[in-house]
């Protein structure tokens, strides 16, 4: 079970709830929010090495202590489902999509790997249990082994009834276009289940060491490579009905399509193995909220359409989306739109019924800032 103690926290005074305006709106769904298993941790902590995580290996000693002290201001969030509960209700968030933090365990013994991964779901699963009317589950697999991957995904869908896996985006440095796991995504596929893809930093990180660049830019970066990898490799052509959903607005490659589809007409070695032009499988993949700016979300709504965004905050990390509910209600969109956007897209990916009523009052809307 989740820890239930919970200490004073700096996020639990927030008057945002308190001055909520009334007025009916659509529920909301948060599809990209972490929990961590201290268990699993646990279990690796005598064997961890730092310098296996991008993420940790390309760090300034500045950007080192400010994790250090995020890690110790946020263990509540990230184990307390009260705290977590009181911080949903904040923030005008419904029902979260809650996913493992993207400490992935792709670097331990395949049987290692599988006992972390249960541990993890298991631990989701209580999390859903404990509030069905506020959480759905993205379990974890050991990719590092894809039969145990494929096992694994049917244990957490068919038996802790988890609604989707989340993913890094490489594995050990090796692409996600690899052939060795084309099982877990044929399984995925018949499964019909979400798969979040999440990464944890850029793997060639020399350069990204300084001013958190190695998140900052190196994040969104590591995305760009790994779905361009699955859209070139073929993945995407192979398995047409995967169900994707890239963190953080999809990093570059939504925003550069272009380019992509010029070097497969141009040229023969950016067509070695797909036909269709690199968009068309681009725009089959869905992208969450976490881009910060009102025309970055206009262009990807634009692009690609409402019906492929989803809300997104990246609870309970500092570089989450602020006050994402009302983000997304103060863009240039339609009340459809919208409403998709903070929902009902996600209910649809996901398999769930939304209350017919918000659970939670939405947040006060600021004052519209210029864009």
């Amino acid at each position: 079970m989740f820890y239930s103690c919970l200490p004073a926290s700096s996020h639990s005074s927030s008057p945002l709830r308190a001055r909520a305006r009334g007025g009916s709106r659509s529920a909301t769904v948060d599809i990209h929010c972490h929990v961590m298993t201290p268990e699993a941790a646990a279990l690796t902590k005598d064997l961890d090495d730092p310098t296996r995580a991008a993420a940790l290996a390309f760090a300034s000693p500045l950007t080192r202590e400010v994790n250090r002290k995020q890690d110790e201001t946020v263990r509540i969030q990230l184990t307390s489902v009260e705290q977590r509960i009181k911080d949903m209700d904040r923030m005008g968030i419904d029902i979260q999509a809650v996913s493992p933090s993207p400490t992935y365990y792709y670097w331990t013994e395949p049987e290692l790997g599988r006992e972390c991964a249960r541990l993890i779901n298991n631990r989701i699963a209580d999390v859903v249990a404990s509030h069905p009317d506020r959480f759905v589950g993205l379990g974890t697999v050991p990719l590092q082994a894809p039969a145990l991957a494929v096992a694994e995904l049917e244990r957490l869908v068919k038996e802790l009834g988890l609604k989707g896996v989340e993913i890094g985006t490489n594995v050990g440095g090796v692409d996600l276009s690899d052939p060795r796991f084309r099982p877990f995504f044929a399984k995925a596929q018949e499964l019909d289940i979400l798969i979040f893809m999440h990464p944890a930093g850029f793997t060639h990180g020399q350069r990204l060491a300084e001013h958190y660049f190695i998140n900052v830019i190196g994040n969104p970066l590591d995305t760009t490579v790994a779905i361009s990898h699955m859209i070139f490799g073929g993945v995407l052509e192979a398995y047409p009905k995967l169900k994707i959903c890239l963190a953080h607005g999809g990093g570059y490659a939504a925003a550069y399509s272009g380019r992509f589809d010029h070097v497969h007409r141009a040229r023969p070695d950016g067509r070695q193995v797909i036909k269709r032009p690199p968009s068309y499988y681009l725009k089959k993949l869905y992208f969450d909220t976490i881009v910060f700016t009102h025309h970055q979300l206009d262009y990807l709504t634009g692009l690609y359409g409402s019906d492929h965004i989803i809300l997104g905050t990246d609870y309970p990390y500092d570089m989450a989306l602020p006050d994402a509910v009302n983000f997304v209600e103060r863009a240039k969109l339609t009340r459809a739109a919208k409403d998709a956007i903070l929902g009902g897209n996600a209910a649809r990916l996901l398999k769930i019924k939304l209350p017919k009523k918000a659970a939670v009052k939405a947040p006060a809307t600021k004052k519209k800032a210029k864009r």
